[in-house]
């Protein structure tokens, strides 16, 4: 019998939103996932079509009951309660139908999904195993029902830092897609959202473009008849191209926005707004994969006064993106104050009290300011490295990887600017992580916290950097540290 770990506590997966939203579509309540967990294999709904043996009717319509109580002990937040019902459908299902039956791989899928939200990694990753073996047995090895546990195992590997391992599931998935929905199908779009991240985080640049690539293929295929349709695919592309160091691509792509909507919609329309600003900010960075000589030092400063221009225009632009258009303007001459320019910073400080004068107005209003003047932001941030020395943990298991972390407290002046900076890094001996963690922290710039208006200090901001580590290295830390302090004549 394929091994069952029946152990999981519920949590923000199953919202009550989720619960309610799933409810009022006819969906299971697993189905609609969070685009930040669009990796994580959806839960599938307890089978309604039962063997009509006449022999186990009476405990099928008791299974029904528990998971309508699972749904209901969710919905309220009643976690142990639901917790000890999650596993007795599980015991259910295999008292039912067997171990090797598609309902128990459904059972399994939904008992790792909540593994997965929880934390359990290892335990998500055996029972998205067992009910993609049990799938492969009763159906065959292309059947489309292994699409949703292969993702869930997918996302599961690359939360538990098996990179290459998850990159395999997820095209092993994306090639299940294409079997089952055909090559063009829009369904395996998020499974090459998953390797492009995944890629970018092994520093594969290459193979994330390809992936980015074959994303945006499909999407002009699919709206080639409806450029304005094609917009969000686009302005999804160019944030994944920034993420990927492609900054030319990026720019490339915003300017296409720009083009489809003045041809469609002209050239103040409110649509303008967010992608003349997210052009200007690509240019806080340089394109790394240019050659030296072709790397051109420019800025968005025209970009970010269009995007002010046609916000300022438009009587029924939303409140968040008019403030966003006004502070990138302000957050830009806040970094280009390099030299403590009183013109530049004043220009700033005028944009930033117009901003809070516009977000004083009612409770919606402040609720807003609360959330982008309050505090100190970063207005360009380059990626940490989550591996200590420089390499993946691939072919390692979890007990063979210690998680770190770095530790960094720094204040930031009303010019954006980082200020007594300190970090500590545990365990200790990878100060070559400190470093890099204190090097990037130093150089970035912020808006600083707006009060009443104006700029001021924030003290005392804690930022804290995970990183993970292979135990064998901190081990030969160690010894080297040992060596270095054992006396010569020893």
């Amino acid at each position: 019998m394929i091994k069952i770990i029946a152990h999981a506590v519920l949590t923000a997966l199953l919202l009550p939103s989720l619960v309610a939203a799933a409810e009022a579509q006819g969906s299971s309540i697993d189905e609609i996932i969070s685009s930040s967990e669009r990796t994580v294999a959806t839960a599938e709904e307890t089978p309604s079509a039962v063997p009509d043996d006449g022999l186990t009717t009476a405990t099928e319509e008791q299974l029904r009951k528990e998971f309508a109580r699972y749904r209901r002990l969710v919905q309220a937040g009643t976690l142990d309660e639901a917790d000890n019902a999650a596993k007795k459908i599980v015991e259910m299902a295999i008292r039912i139908y067997g171990s090797g039956s598609r309902e128990m791989a459904s059972a399994l899928n939904n008992l790792s999904v909540v593994q997965h939200s929880t934390g359990q990694y290892n335990a998500a990753i055996q029972n998205f195993t067992s009910a993609v073996e049990i799938i492969e047995v009763v159906e065959d090895r292309l059947n489309g029902a292994l699409i949703n546990p292969l993702k869930g195992l997918g996302a599961s590997q690359l939360a538990s830092g098996q990179l290459d391992q998850a990159r395999k599931t997820f095209y092993r998935a994306a090639h299940i897609t294409h079997v089952n929905k055909g090559p063009h199908n829009l369904d395996q779009i998020e499974i090459f959202e998953s390797i492009a991240d995944i890629c970018i985080r092994m520093g594969n640049t290459k193979a994330a473009r390809d992936a980015l690539d074959r994303i945006h293929i499909l999407n002009v295929k699919h709206f080639e008849k409806d450029p304005m349709g094609l917009l969000p695919s686009l302005m999804n592309r160019a944030t994944w191209q920034r993420r990927a160091g492609n900054y030319k691509g990026e720019r490339a792509t915003y300017r296409r926005v720009i083009r489809i909507i003045e041809s469609n919609s002209g050239k103040n329309n409110k649509l303008l707004v967010e992608p003349l600003r997210k052009l200007g900010e690509s240019f806080y960075f340089i394109d790394t994969t240019l050659d030296q000589s072709n790397r051109v030092m420019l800025n968005g400063e025209i970009y970010f006064k269009r995007s002010v221009r046609i916000a300022e225009k438009s009587d029924d632009i939303d409140r968040r993106e008019y403030a966003a258009a006004k502070l990138a303007l302000a957050d830009y001459y806040i970094y280009s104050d390099s030299n403590r320019s009183t013109l530049l910073f004043n220009r700033a400080r005028r944009i930033y009290a117009s901003v809070w004068q516009y977000l004083s107005v009612d409770e919606e209003r402040l609720s807003l300011r609360s959330e982008l003047l309050s505090e100190a932001a970063p207005i360009k941030t380059h990626r940490l490295p989550i591996y200590a020395g420089g390499s993946s943990n691939e072919g390692l298991s979890s007990d063979d990887i210690g998680t770190g972390r770095v530790v960094v407290q720094y204040n930031v002046s009303a010019r954006g600017r980082v200020r007594n900076l300190q970090s500590e890094v545990f365990p200790f001996e990878f100060n070559d992580m400190q470093r890099m963690v204190h090097r990037e922290m130093h150089s970035r710039i912020y808006r600083p916290r707006i009060v009443d208006g104006e700029p001021v200090e924030t003290l005392g901001i804690i930022f804290e950097h995970p990183f993970s580590y292979r135990l064998t290295d901190l081990e030969a830390l160690r010894t080297a540290l040992a060596l270095k302090k054992k006396p010569k004549n020893e």
